[in-house]
C-alpha cells in the first residue's frame, strides 16, 4: 500500500484514523514550558495518538557540544519507536500545535532511518480542531513492535563537515528569523549571528495561513533560492536542529528531496569559540 510521505490533510487523516498500519504521534512542545505539550496531550489528543517529547524522545541531552537538541542515537530512538508500536512497515503521522516544526523533527528522524511512510499533519492541531474532528482523552496502550535501522550518516552533518561543505561550494540554508540571522537579536543562544557563508530563509516562509504552501509554490521559491544547486548539495540549519527540519520537509513536498541537516546547528556551531561568526545579511 502506498502511503503519505510528506504532508497529509486533516480530512484525509480523519478518514483513515483506524487503519491497523497507522500510528499518530503528538509532538506538541514549547521551549518556554517544556512540560506544556505533554499536559495538553493528557487533556485531549487525536484518537489513538502517542506522545513524543522533544527533549526526552527526539533528542539526546547526554551529548556535549552538539547543540541544544542533540541528535539521538539510532539504537535509543528505534527502541522508542518500538514502544510506540511503530515498525518499518507503519504509516506514521506526526502533528503539533504550532507551525509543524516539532512534527517535522520526528518526520526527518524517521526519514533518516529510511522510513518512507511518514507525514506531517498539515495545519496540525489547530486545523484539526477548526474542522471539529474527533479527539480523545484516554491514553492508548500501544502494542510494542520492533524497529531495526540505522541513520543515514550522509544526511547528518556536524560542524566540521559543514565547514567542508561550504568550502566545496555547497549551500547552507539557515531557517531562523532574519533578525536572528543578522545578529540583531538572540533570545536563546549566548552568541548572535550566523555561520559565515550561510543564506537565510526563515522557515515561516514555507507556510500560508497556518498550512504549507502548495508544492508548486514551494518548488518555485526553493529553486530560486538554490540557484542551480541540487537538493543533495543543500544543508539546512537553525538554532538547534529542529526548525531546520521544516525546510527539509518543505523541500521534499516540493519535489526536491535529499537535503541534509546540520544537526547541532547554530547552538552547536558556537560551542567552539574559535569558530567564526558573521553578522548582517550575508
Amino acid at each position: 500500500m502506498t502511503g503519505w510521505t510528506t504532508l497529509v490533510s486533516a480530512e484525509t487523516l480523519a478518514d483513515a484514523l483506524y487503519r491497523e498500519d497507522l500510528v499518530v504521534v503528538d509532538c506538541r512542545f514549547s521551549l518556554a514550558d517544556t512540560a506544556s505539550g505533554e499536559r495538553a496531550y493528557a487533556r485531549s489528543h487525536l484518537p489513538g495518538a502517542v506522545y513524543a517529547h522533544l527533549d526526552r524522545d527526539l533528542s539526546d541531552h547526554r551529548k556535549q557540544d552538539a547543540g541544544r537538541h542533540p541528535w539521538p542515537e539510532a539504537a535509543d530512538f528505534t527502541v522508542r519507536l518500538g514502544s510506540w508500536g511503530i515498525s518499518p512497515r507503519t504509516q506514521v503521522v506526526a502533528y503539533d500545535d504550532g507551525d509543524g516544526a516539532h512534527a517535522a523533527r520526528l518526520w526527518f528522524l524517521l526519514r533518516s532511518l529510511g522510513h518512507e511512510r511518514v507525514a506531517v499533519l498539515d495545519g496540525g492541531w489547530a486545523r484539526w480542531q477548526q474542522l471539529g474532528l474527533p479527539t480523545q482523552v484516554e491514553i492508548p496502550t500501544p502494542r510494542h513492535d520492533r524497529y531495526d535501522a540505522a541513520f543515514d550518516a550522509t544526511r547528518l552533518l556536524d560542524a566540521l563537515q559543514v565547514q567542508s561543505h561550504l568550502e566545496r561550494g555547497g549551500l547552507l540554508l539557515d531557517a531562523r528569523s532574519a533578525e536572528r540571522f543578522r545578529g540583531e537579536v538572540e533570545p536563546i543562544d549566548r552568541v548572535a549571528g550566523h555561520v559565515p557563508g550561510a543564506r537565510n530563509r526563515p522557515y515561516a516562509l514555507n507556510l500560508a495561513e497556518g498550512r504549507f504552501k502548495s508544492s508548486q509554490q514551494l518548488s518555485s521559491e526553493f529553486r530560486e533560492l538554490l540557484q542551480g544547486h541540487a537538493p543533495d548539495e543543500v544543508v539546512a540549519m537553525c538554532g538547534s536542529g529542529v526548525t531546520a527540519c521544516h525546510h527539509l520537509l518543505a523541500m521534499a513536498h516540493a519535489g526536491l528531496p535529499g537535503a541534509k541537516l546540520f544537526t547541532g546547528s547554530w547552538s552547536g556551531w558556537i560551542s567552539d569559540p574559535a569558530r567564526p561568526v558573521a553578522a548582517g545579511d550575508r
